[in-house]
């Protein structure tokens, strides 16, 4: 992965704990005002990730059929 790809910039947190999402981001995510996002503790620095709730739905989907598959695959040894 290419991580100059992923930075988008920088925002300010104003005083009411609110954040500007950059516009590039925003087209490129496909985030709409509107849209629900989950905020999540980044496990490995002290920071936080935004995700589109759908997206993470997506990925978690994605993730339990890849744990079917792999059970399915140790019981047939």
């Amino acid at each position: 992965m290419d991580v100059e790809k992923c930075f988008y910039g920088s925002t300010t947190v104003g005083e009411r704990g609110q954040v500007v999402i950059p516009a590039e981001a925003r087209a490129e995510l496909g985030i709409k005002a509107g849209d629900k996002l989950m905020v999540m503790r980044d496990p490995m620095v002290k920071g936080i990730v935004l995700a589109k709730i759908e997206a993470f739905q997506t990925l978690l989907e994605d993730i339990k059929g890849k744990l079917e598959q792999a059970q399915k695959l140790e019981g047939a040894e």
